[in-house]
């Protein structure tokens, strides 16, 4: 899997991804208070190892997607952007 570009993610793709971290995760607040850089994992102690299941599982029924179980890094979940990024990358394929 290439390099994650959360610069160059499609508004309409990262609001969607948005919406389904916040409302996987329960996390409080305006959906609007995200941005492509607002850090994840480590960050919001709401993303443990439930979470990552919880999340991959909501982005791939809303996306109808294929998360390959062992290509699953942490790198993924670094901010809002990348977890947008990795579902364009993987919508592309």
């Amino acid at each position: 899997m290439s390099t994650l570009n959360s610069t160059e993610v499609d508004n309409q793709t990262f609001n969607q991804v948005r919406e389904t971290i916040k409302n996987t995760l329960d996390l409080p607040g305006p959906v609007q208070r995200f941005t492509v850089d607002t850090p994840l994992f480590g960050a919001i102690p709401e993303l443990d190892s439930m979470g990552v299941v919880l999340l991959l599982t909501a982005l791939e029924d809303r996306f109808d997607l294929q998360f390959p179980d062992d290509e699953i890094n942490a790198d993924w979940f670094a901010t809002f952007g990348t977890v947008a990024a990795l579902v364009e990358q993987q919508i592309e394929q």
